[in-house]
């Protein structure tokens, strides 16, 4: 799934474009086809297409996994979940195989939605915090400071891998960036959150920072079909590691499962304390 690096890569790519393509901002919808029309979440697929038609792009955001676009009034959010990617396309060029959403453009160009499993969703709201408005913060914020993020660590007990991937507790993180941001801690993934102490708390915020900056530098990871041009994978200290040695001490770095999802982490780095877990 795209984390906030592979987000923010694709957001900056609509907005800067490139030699080849052309920003996104200021682009004018003259139409929309709907390939998949369970893409559309709200309002219903046509209602979704008449209010897109004539609008013009003003904004491209992100918050969280997810993609605001601000279309003159409205709020254009796609949530890409598993495989989705957005993309501007000459409008002569042919769809691809899992195009789901295209919004022809009156400059010849089209942004277009493809997702190969059907998992993403797009929303079109006057008010974005009726889709955005459970997300935590941004740990990119510089107003999320260590005082805060140490009592949003207080006021849980949860393990640390599960939580920093609640997106209502922090937005953006996920299975890639929750390992590798643990092991720049040097933190455990089944420490619960209660028991760090207020230096732990910070380097964790620091890591996390340190991490999702290096992704969003390296155009993010490039792991499957999905990803365009990323090469943070090549600078995994411990994700998709396992059995290899641990870049810092040399022991084996192993797998295990935290909250039903694969969890790689050093056994020497991260140490397990067993009066510290639930």
């Amino acid at each position: 799934m795209p984390e906030l690096p592979e987000v923010e890569t694709i957001r900056r790519g609509l907005v800067a474009g490139d030699s080849f393509t052309p920003s996104l901002l200021e682009q004018r919808v003259s139409d929309v086809s709907i390939l998949w029309e369970k893409t559309v979440a709200r309002p219903s697929p046509r209602e979704f297409a008449r209010l897109l038609r004539g609008t013009t792009i003003r904004e491209v955001n992100r918050r969280g996994k997810y993609l605001l676009f601000r279309v003159d009034d409205l709020f254009l959010i796609f949530h890409l979940r598993m495989s989705g990617d957005l993309s501007m396309r000459r409008q002569r060029a042919e769809n691809a195989p899992h195009d789901r959403l295209i919004l022809f453009l009156a400059s010849g160009w089209n942004l277009v939605f493809n997702d190969t499993r059907k998992f993403g969703r797009a929303w079109l709201t006057p008010d974005p915090q009726t889709v955005l408005g459970t997300l935590g913060p941004e740990p990119l914020d510089p107003t999320l400071t260590d005082k805060a993020f140490r009592a949003m660590m207080l006021s849980r007990s949860r393990q640390l891998k599960p939580l920093l991937m609640d997106q209502s507790f922090l937005a953006g993180l996920g299975n890639i960036y929750t390992d590798e941001s643990l092991f720049a801690a040097g933190l455990h993934p089944l420490r619960v959150s209660s028991t760090l102490t207020e230096e732990e708390s910070s380097k964790l915020l620091a890591a996390i920072r340190m991490v999702l900056n290096k992704g969003i530098r390296e155009h993010g990871s490039s792991i499957d079909w999905v990803y365009r041009g990323g090469n943070f994978q090549n600078h995994f200290q411990v994700y998709q590691r396992a059995g290899e040695t641990c870049p810092r001490c040399g022991a084996p770095v192993q797998k295990s499962r935290v909250g039903q999802r694969g969890t790689h982490f050093c056994p020497v780095c991260q140490p397990e304390r067993s009066s510290q877990n639930v």
